[in-house]
Formats: C-alpha cells, sequence, structure tokens
C-alpha cells in the first residue's frame, strides 16, 4: 500500500488539471468552476488567481507564460505570473464549457468540452493548432476528459467519463486516429464503480487514471492491464500528475462533489504519492 499524503486544506470545491512545470516553478492546478488558477508554493501555500467563470485546465506555452481553458475557449498569458491577455473561442454553443484537455508533442492542444448539465453526446473535443486554428477532432461526446500521450508520441489515451471507457488512438501526422476501447470497466449489468476522469502517462507508457466517486487512482499497462489500485480518503478524485524535483511525485486532485460542507473531510484537498517511475516532462502549447 502506498502512502497517501493530504498536502493542502480544502482549497477547491472541484479541484482539477494539476499539472508540474519548472517554468512556473511547480505545481499549477484548478479550481474548475469557481474559474480560479492555483499554484503551489514551496511552503505549501496556495496562491489563486481568478481567470473567468471556468478554469478548466492549464499547460506552459512553448515562448514562455502558460494557455488556460475558460468557459468557452483558451486564454493565453504571455509571463508564467501574468494575467491572460489574449482569448481564442473554442466553441460558443449553448450550454457548452470546456473540459479537460492537455497540449500534444506536435504542439498544439486539445480541448475537450461539456455540456453544463451533461447532456448526452452534446459535448466534443477540439484541436487548436500552433496557428490558433481550431478544429474539430471528436463529436457525440459527453464528458471529454484526460488525455496523454505515449512517451514515444505515437498512441494517445482518452476518457469520455460516462463510457466507462479508456480509449486508445494511434497518432499519425499529429492527428488521433483509428479510436478503439483500451479498458472498459463497465459490468455485465453496465453499471461502473465511479467514473474514469483526468490522467497521466509515466515514462515506463503505464497510464494513471483518477477514478471520480471511487476513491482511487488507477495505473493500467500499455495493454490495458491492470496494475495499482491507489486508494484515497476521499471520494470524488478528479485528476492526476506526476511532479516533484524527480518527477515521482504523483499529485491527486480532488472534489467536494456538489456537497459543500457536507463532503467528506479532506474533499477537495490536493494529495500526494510517491511513486518509482518518473513522470514525463509536460508538453507546452506552442501557441
Amino acid at each position: 500500500m502506498r502512502t497517501v499524503e493530504q498536502i493542502t486544506a480544502a482549497v477547491t470545491d472541484h479541484g482539477e488539471g494539476p499539472v508540474w512545470s519548472p517554468a512556473w516553478g511547480g505545481l499549477r492546478f484548478v479550481d474548475m468552476l469557481a474559474g480560479d488558477l492555483l499554484a503551489l508554493r514551496p511552503d505549501g501555500a496556495v496562491e489563486r488567481r481568478h481567470v473567468g467563470r471556468v478554469a478548466a485546465f492549464v499547460r506552459p506555452r512553448a515562448h514562455g507564460g502558460y494557455v488556460v481553458a475558460t468557459e468557452h475557449g483558451i486564454e493565453l498569458a504571455d509571463d508564467v505570473d501574468g494575467a491572460p491577455a489574449r482569448a481564442v473561442e473554442v466553441t460558443h454553443a449553448p450550454g457548452i464549457r470546456m473540459n479537460e484537455g492537455t497540449a500534444a508533442p506536435d504542439g498544439s492542444l486539445y480541448v475537450g468540452t461539456s455540456a453544463w448539465d451533461q447532456t448526452p453526446g452534446a459535448a466534443a473535443l477540439y484541436r487548436v493548432g500552433a496557428d490558433l486554428a481550431v478544429e474539430p477532432v471528436l463529436d457525440g461526446i459527453t464528458i471529454s476528459n484526460g488525455l496523454g500521450f505515449s512517451p514515444d508520441g505515437a498512441s494517445a489515451y482518452y476518457v469520455d467519463s460516462p463510457t466507462g471507457r479508456l480509449d486508445l488512438f494511434d497518432v499519425v501526422d499529429g492527428r488521433l486516429v483509428d479510436r478503439r476501447v483500451l479498458v472498459d470497466r463497465r459490468g455485465a449489468d453496465g453499471a461502473l464503480d465511479g467514473e474514469l476522469d483526468g490522467l497521466v502517462v509515466d515514462a515506463q507508457g503505464t497510464i494513471w487514471v483518477a477514478v471520480y466517486g471511487a476513491a482511487t487512482v488507477l495505473r493500467y499497462a500499455p495493454d490495458g492491464t491492470l496494475l495499482e489500485r491507489v486508494v484515497l480518503p476521499v471520494p470524488h478524485v478528479t485528476a492526476c500528475t506526476l511532479g516533484g524535483p524527480d518527477l515521482t511525485d504523483l499529485f491527486v486532485t480532488t472534489s467536494r462533489g456538489g456537497l459543500g460542507a457536507a463532503a467528506a473531510p479532506g474533499a477537495g484537498a490536493l494529495f500526494r504519492v510517491e511513486v518509482d517511475v518518473p513522470g514525463l516532462p509536460v508538453l507546452p502549447f506552442a501557441g
């Protein structure tokens, strides 16, 4: 059993999108539906910047600064500690907001969406190029969630949460092709023990996936074999990343699950788990 350490107070209502980058000196994550971007400082303090109605995820930019997904698109900051100064609309479809996403090996940015009311099939996945052009990748999605790439960049792993699946793509000329099921967690009756959420890929190519509603992070081999289950003390586990000086700290964000003060103690806090295999350096957005 690995040791799970709570390293902050319950600083988020719905924590998401943790990412480690030397460019900004450590870990950043979001309080998604509060619209806040959070930074964990070396002394354990958490700094907060409000960026809009939604702050879905954040990534460094290749030429400095950062990109943050907000309600209808992405916003670009030229300085890692500055406010966003430019916005790019991804979609303004009624009732739709940005959700999880990540940068790709070719420098593009994948941005997923969700309906506010989680209408089945209403969401999509988009690709934003280095030139800031937006193109659709997938439609008919319900909650576009974790996306990550294998160490060689030849494969991508993707979660549409209510499906109960971890899907696999080939990456050809910077595009996701040949989607198929790698892991299906639905029982014979179609029931799910929690929903797959955010994910991260380590240097061995194994995939760590948060399971919302099941108090766990699961680790899968590239062939879909379940290797490990990390149990957390709160049920609504949202996303994870690998960081720290040696990239061997698994940082896990959590949510209060809409329960407010009635949530489990520690829900909304950030947790850390020491692991054996390091992560991969974060991929920056080239735009």
